[in-house]
């Protein structure tokens, strides 16, 4: 009322003098007047329409049909013929009675019962079930009719999940086993040391030679390397057969396990197994050796036996001597050269059989003999004055990376002290720590590699690196990452062969089968094995008829591989290129795509799984000669549609419309008096 009346009072106050307009045309622009001025004042008390919406949704059944090529391999073909038939009356039965029907397969979007093409190359119904299950939640789902053999041979099985619909399971597939040898799997390591005995498992199934034997044979390249003959015991499927391989050298190898042919056998196409093992050098023998002891040693050997990848062989004069006949990788050679003349047997060792070595000067070192090992640093003392120093980056140097927490925890070492003196980097060598003094960073060097391709060696020029370990343990839980990493790291550069592969790029999988997307992963690596990404690499595949395909791919720090998509069944080559660092890469190896499928592994139907499946939601098991009954079953559920009703509370002053009612009253008013001779 108060609106109405406001409104009232500014009509009357604005249209109650003489107008030069008609009596009848002034009442029209008071009415005018008054409608938009009420209808403004009412909206200043925020009002707001209240809606409600409702709406009916039918329930809803899915046919959810495994349409993978088990199901018309081994379904026979006129039960299959009548099932699809029946699937198709079904959903026609169902929709006439007031039912939404979807059919769901395997993979890809909902389609037509009559459109179901069996060509899936695998089998996950756990997946089936869980996307029906996530798409329909909330909604009026009424129950899912699975179609199905029962054989899963992709992820876990449906029975270990909850599922809040009735199951009706449709039992395709034939349950009369065939008679068939299979190798569905091997057991193996995929990396062996090279010169190791390792073991070759394969899983052997059968049926229908239950009592017989099977020659199964290990091959590479088409050779035999081992036959072994087997029982296939009577009351078992299964059975195990072992091979024990000897590694040999560094490389990529491709066995292949095949189990002969026999005759009566339903299928040879799930006969083979193929097992790619990398072979790789054995641990990196390390050998320490002191001219006294000292805490560096310690340290030095904790942190080289923190790593899985040496082994540590301690040499000090009268209390470890030098084994005779041993091999090394690398040594760390402590305050050797030394001015006393100990440990000569162990340098000249080095020398002979060029052993990339580690040099730590220190106060018994022989500078003279140092500097003519030729390891790219001259050092030329003055007297026995040393400086007091701490690790320093050197941004130049890029053979391996440092942390910047490593680099945090550098700068919070303790001086530790080095030879005064004057120091010359020879032609190759290069400084990966400089010295600081104080708050003073130095060009001097504190860590340099050099020496030759033949004998790569590294100088660290103080003898109190104990401390910094020492120091970071303290303040950092007993976890000196830093320096670890930092002697770790040392020992791998020198030991780096400069011609090991720092590509490499392998298949995703052991084998493909025809219908996979053939996917390959690359890593790529500085010097010292460290991944590096964004390089580019050209990976060029061959077949069998010497047909080759190239493809393109860069290194990203999500591992996204590389995708080549189908490829016909065969085995294949590939070479893959990059540049690193500026020099040339290569990695080549070999990939193989399956023309055996997944679904041909097994060919009886498990009845058992669609049965257990149906009764944890109080259902039953129906063949494809029952799907009347199937129908009058969901009919005599009697589902319902759902009601779903919403409200929805609008500010009136939010709808547009309502402006533009008002500003065209508005504008009428003012054309009219314009027009009428007013203002």
């Amino acid at each position: 009322m108060p609106c109405l009346l406001a409104g009232a009072a500014y009509a009357a106050l604005l249209y109650s003098a003489k107008a030069p307009w008609s009596r009848r045309l002034n009442y029209g622009l008071a009415a005018l007047r008054f409608v938009v001025v009420s209808f403004l004042s009412f909206l200043l008390l925020s009002p707001f329409l209240n809606t409600t919406t409702t709406t009916t949704e039918k329930p809803t059944i899915v046919l959810a049909v495994d349409n993978s090529q088990s199901v018309a391999l081994f379904t026979p073909r006129p039960v299959l013929s009548q099932a699809t038939g029946g699937l198709r009356e079904l959903a026609a039965a169902l929709q006439a009675k007031g039912f939404t029907v979807e059919t769901r397969p395997l993979a890809g979007p909902a389609l037509a019962a009559d459109s179901l093409r069996f060509t899936a190359p695998a089998t996950d119904l756990n997946a089936l079930l869980s996307g029906i299950q996530e798409s329909y939640d909330g909604r009026n789902l009424a129950g899912v009719v699975l179609a199905s053999d029962g054989i899963v041979n992709q992820g876990q099985s449906p029975t270990f999940a909850e599922f809040r619909f009735p199951i009706y399971s449709l039992a395709l597939g034939d349950t009369v086993p065939k008679k068939d040898l299979s190798l569905p799997a091997l057991t193996y390591n995929r990396v062996a040391f090279s010169g190791n005995r390792f073991p070759l498992e394969a899983d052997l199934t059968y049926d229908g030679f239950a009592g017989g034997a099977a020659v199964v044979q290990l091959r590479e390249n088409g050779r035999v390397l081992q036959t072994r003959r087997v029982a296939l015991p009577a009351g078992q499927r299964r059975t195990k057969v072992a091979f024990t391989v000897v590694a040999p050298a560094p490389g990529k190898r491709r066995y292949e396990v095949v189990v002969e042919r026999q005759a009566g056998e339903f299928t040879a196409l799930n006969n083979s197994k193929f097992a790619y093992i990398e072979v790789v050098k054995g641990k990196l023998r390390v050998l320490l050796a002191g001219a006294a002891p000292h805490p560096d040693l310690k340290a030095l050997r904790a942190a080289i036996q923190g790593n899985d990848n040496f082994d540590l062989v301690s040499y000090l004069p009268g209390i470890s001597p030098l084994k005779a006949g041993q091999d090394y990788d690398v040594a760390i050679l402590h305050q050797l050269p030394a001015r006393s003349g100990v440990g000569a047997e162990v340098l000249a060792e080095v020398r002979r059989r060029r052993i990339p070595a580690l040099y730590v000067l220190g106060a018994q070192s022989d500078f003279g003999a140092y500097n003519a090992l030729g390891t790219g640093l001259t050092v030329q003392p003055r007297g026995s004055q040393t400086d007091d120093v701490t690790p320093t980056l050197n941004p130049a140097f890029s053979r391996f990376t440092f942390e910047e927490d490593a680099l945090r925890r550098f700068a919070a070492y303790p001086p530790a002290p080095v030879p005064f003196g004057d120091y010359r980097l020879g032609g190759g060598a290069e400084a990966a720590l400089w010295q600081q003094v104080g708050r003073v960073r130095t060009q001097k060097p504190l860590l340099v590699f050099g020496g030759t391709p033949q004998q790569r060696q590294a100088t660290l020029l103080t003898e109190g690196s104990w401390q910094w370990r020492l120091q970071e343990a303290v303040e950092h839980d007993d976890r000196p990452e830093a320096y670890d990493r930092l002697v770790n790291r040392t020992l791998q550069l020198l030991t780096q062969n400069a011609n090991k592969k720092r590509l490499d790029v392998y298949p995703t999988q052991d084998a493909f089968n025809s219908q996979d997307d053939v996917t390959f992963t690359a890593e790529t690596y500085n010097t010292i094995f460290e991944r590096i990404y964004g390089q580019q690499i050209t990976l060029t595949l061959t077949d069998e008829q010497q047909k080759t395909r190239t493809f393109t791919y860069t290194t990203t720090e999500d591992g996204a591989p590389l995708h080549l998509g189908v490829l016909p069944g065969g085995l294949y080559r590939y070479v893959a290129r990059a540049t690193l660092s500026g020099q040339p890469q290569q990695d080549r190896g070999e990939v193989l795509v399956q023309e055996q499928q997944l679904e041909a592994l097994q060919s009886r139907a498990d009845h058992n799984l669609l049965y257990q499946l149906a009764r944890r939601s109080n259902s039953r098991l129906y063949f494809p000669q029952q799907l009347q009954q199937l129908t009058d079953d969901i009919l005599k559920a009697d589902y319902k549609p759902v009601i779903y009703s919403q409200e929805d509370l609008k500010d009136l002053i939010n709808l547009k419309w309502l402006f533009f009612v008002l500003l065209a009253l508005a504008t009428l008013e003012w054309a009219t008096r314009k027009y009428s001779g007013g203002v």
